[in-house]
Order: structure tokens, then sequence, then C-alpha cells
């Protein structure tokens, strides 16, 4: 049997492995030039930028790839635990590094704030109670049934998931401070911390318990090894195609049409593309269900991103490896970029320097960075050919005046990507950077089901379905769709020989 997956994102090169273990034949096919989807890389004037996920936070979703077919990651990917994971850098020029061993944390939560050490221990312990439900029992497990759902409500209420990360964390954590760097974890997949659920805040324990990690090499090393896996098993890799629709008989899917007008026939399909986008403008208003219509019309969706890559012809031997910088506001920015959808004077920053770790990403001498800002997605009508180097001239007067002294001397080969850019690269409805945001009612049944709503024979993996954005979440959208589709007819007359 054929199999088509729309995107060579993290979460469509998964199904198609996971696929191809259950015996099917994998077609994957991609806009862009190179696998990865948003994880592509971008090389400028001898420095190296991972445009996408760099935070590696559950390495062994990825091993499982490789053991599907008897292969093992260690012998294809390195990966190194970072330490500090992240360096906070506040407002008034104090700094929290978090991460390494407890007592390395606690040594540093103390050194701000030492009545916060227990209520971190007891924010830690809450977060293995939501890691054990939502991620170990939950994130892999289907949500298209309503009943599914509804047997989960008592255990979800009892977590408390019905509260916000920031009021999660509010309720364990006193030091204004502490409490913006533990409650950060949203926007690395997409959500606002104040509207977030705290079913998010087992990113806690999940980075405790398993590390953060880089790939020597970077993410690309990542999409790489995995497309040679790829290669390896038969899986027929198509780049630089665009699927415009899906082909439908009624209520089924039959395969795909491609932008220069060729279809291609399929038993099943599987879409990696941006699930708003696939139900505004791929599949038919008529085949699709009443739930998912209006789930497509009340969608509220992530932020932007502002992401200046760039290089410096000298290093920056004290800067970490991640670092955010907060802003005189938290807050009111925040609600500035989701709700009120406007581009404030002020902003945050993420600050990767993977040179910190590895340092082929730029020449001798040299760093190599990316700065990511968050900004509201294209619902704000912001005009970004003209907006866009003004900010990028703020951003880079401000890291000149604070973590990057002599920036604006130094910087070399820079470039951005801004909202505009995610919708025209990636088709991302709006230009949001994480598909729809993480709110309690944008999740599990509530979120684009892994399998289409009243569509036979069509299936959805990435950051717009269950159980959400962020490289752990697409990684496990794969997985559903181990218990949704069956192995390939062939596949089970094999297995039954075997036994």
């Amino acid at each position: 049997m054929n199999a088509i997956v729309i995107g060579a994102g993290f979460g469509g090169m998964a199904a198609a492995l996971r696929l191809r273990a259950k015996g099917y034949h994998v077609v994957l096919i991609d806009r862009c030039q190179q696998l990865g989807g948003r994880a592509q890389v971008f090389e400028r004037d001898g420095f190296r930028h991972d445009a996408g996920p760099t935070v590696i936070t559950a390495p062994f979703l990825i091993a499982e790839l490789f053991a599907l077919f008897g292969d093992t990651m260690e012998d294809h990917l390195t990966l190194v635990p970072l330490r500090p994971w992240y360096r906070f850098r506040f407002a008034d020029g104090d700094h929290f590094d978090y991460g390494g061993t407890m007592e390395e944390t606690l040594a540093e939560i103390a050194r701000i704030e030492p009545g916060d050490q227990d209520g971190y221990l007891k924010l830690l312990a809450h977060s293995k109670r939501i890691f054990d439900v939502g991620f170990t029992e939950l994130s892999a497990q289907p949500f298209h049934r309503l009943g599914t759902m509804l047997r989960q409500v008592p255990r979800l209420l009892d977590l408390r998931s019905d509260k916000t990360v920031w009021g999660l964390v509010s309720a364990y954590v006193k030091n204004p401070k502490l409490r913006q760097a533990f409650s950060i974890q949203p926007l690395l997949v997409g959500g606002n911390p104040f509207d977030t659920t705290s079913i998010y805040g087992l990113i806690h324990y999940l980075e405790r318990a398993y590390g953060v990690h880089f790939a020597m090499g970077g993410t690309g090393a990542i999409i790489r090894a995995l497309g040679g896996l790829m290669e390896r098993q038969g899986i027929d890799i198509r780049l630089d195609e665009t699927v415009s629709r899906i082909s439908m008989a009624g209520n089924v899917a039959t395969g795909v049409v491609l932008a220069d007008g060729r279809a291609l026939a399929s038993d099943l399909v599987v879409s990696n593309a941006d699930a708003a986008h696939l139900y505004s403008a791929m599949v038919p208003k008529p085949a699709q269900a009443r739930t998912t219509r209006l789930k497509l019309a009340a969608a509220h969706f992530s932020m932007g991103l502002f992401v200046l890559y760039f290089g410096t012809k000298i290093t920056y031997p004290d800067v970490a490896h991640h670092t955010i910088s907060l802003g005189p506001r938290y807050r009111e920015l925040l609600a500035d970029i989701f709700d009120r959808k406007v581009l404030a004077d002020d902003f945050s920053l993420y600050l990767h320097r993977p040179t910190a770790t590895d340092p082929s990403f730029a020449p001798p001498g040299c760093d190599s960075f990316y700065v990511l800002c968050p900004v509201p997605n294209l619902k704000a009508g912001i005009d970004w050919a003209m907006e866009g180097p003004r900010l990028q001239a703020r951003i880079i007067a401000a890291l000149d005046a604070t973590i990057l002294p002599g920036l604006a001397a130094a910087i070399t080969a820079e470039f951005c990507m801004t909202p505009a850019a995610f919708r025209h690269d990636y088709l991302s409805e709006h230009g949001a950077g994480f598909s729809i945001a993480p709110l309690f009612r944008q999740s599990a049944w509530f979120r684009f089901h892994n399998q289409a709503e009243g569509i036979r024979n069509l299936y959805l993996t990435g950051a717009g379905t269950h159980p959400g954005a962020g490289l752990p979440g697409v990684l496990c959208s794969a997985k559903v769709l181990d218990a949704l589709i069956p192995p390939a007819p062939g596949r089970i007359e094999l297995e039954a020989r075997a036994a």
C-alpha cells in the first residue's frame, strides 16, 4: 500500500518512518529545497545557522525512530548536554543560570530568593504529576473521539490544568524574576504564559528528567541523520515540490495534486502542513466536518517570530549557548504581542550562540548567532518590509549595549525572517510561528485531530495537532498515527508467517 506524507518537518519525517516500519511504500513531499520543514539550515559567508528548534529535550523520541529499523541513533548523531540549559538576563542586569545539577539550580535560586528553593522543588513535583499523565500516558494517545477527552477531564482538573502556566508557577514561586524564568516555557511552543494551560508545566520535569541537549553539527545534523535513515529504508523523498490540495472522492482522501497540476494517487495521506492551512486552502469545505470548520473559525493563533541571523568578527566566550533576555515589561509586553497585536518599542529576546558548544558554526575567531524576538502574527497588519529593518536596528543596538558589547562594529552576514516569510516559505497561516496557540480550549480533542474529522484516509501531524508544538510534541503527533493506522496488509501477512 502507498502513503503520501505532505511536509518534511520533524512530524512529517517521523510519520514517514513510522509508516515505512508498518510496511507502506512512502512518498515524502516538501516545498523546501532541504528536509526539515522549519528546521532549515542557512549558510552565509562561512557562518551556519539552524533555522528551527535548537533545544533538544526528549532525545529518546529521536532514538525511537532509529530503533524501529534496528538502528542506533548514537551511530549517526552526537548529542551533548548543555550547562546551563538557559541563562536568563533580567532588565536590571541580573542573571539566573538554570540547569545542570539540582544542587546548582538550588544554589542559583538561593542567590536570588532563598525562600523559593522549597517552592521550586514543589513546582517540580507537581510538574512530574502532570508529566506522568499529560506526556507519558496521553501525548501519543489519539483524541479524535470526544469520549476519550471526557474520560480524562477529572484527571486533568485534578492536576489543575484549568490554571495557566503563570498561575501554576506563581502558586509555588514568589520572586518576580524567578516567576518569569519558570513561566517562560510556553513561549517555546507559541503560547502566552498567562493564557497557556498549565499542562505545559510538564516541561519543567521533562527538562530535569532528560536534560537539555545540543546536537553536534546542530539541528541540521539531526535532519541529516533522519534523512539518511529514510534513504536507507527506501522512502521516496521529493523536495522543492508543493502540494496544492488533497484529492477527494466523496469523503475519502485519494491522493494529492501538486502545484504544477500533477496528481499522485495514494491509499492514505498524512499532512504535516500547517493544520490551519490544510483546512483553509487544501481540503474542500464541503468535505470538512462541522467541528473542523468551527475550530478553524474560532482558532487563536500563536505569536509570530522575527528572527535575526548574524555572525560576528569577534568571539563572545562569556555568552551562554542559550540566553533569554527579558525586557522591562513581562505581562504587558505579552499582552501587546498576543492580545493587542501591536509591535511595542521594547522586547524580550532569545539569543542562540551555537559556537559556545560547536565552533564549526563559524570561521575561526568568529561567533554565530541568531536572535529570536516574539512579535504579533500577521493578523496585526504590520508592514514588515518597513518595520523589519527598524526592529533589526533596535535589536542590534540593544544587544550592543548589554549582552554583546561592540556588536554594531563586529556584526557581519546578517539577514532576517519575519512572519511574512513564515507565511510564504512554510505556508503558515497568519505567519504564526507555532500554528494555533496552546490554550486549554485548543488542546487534546479541541485541537485539530490527528485523524481528520469526517474524512477517511487523511491524517495530521505537526504543531497544530495533538499534542502540540515543540520538538517533543510534533514527534509525539507521529506516534499517535501508530494507534490510528494499521500495518500495510503485506506487512500483516509477513508478520503472520514469521510467527
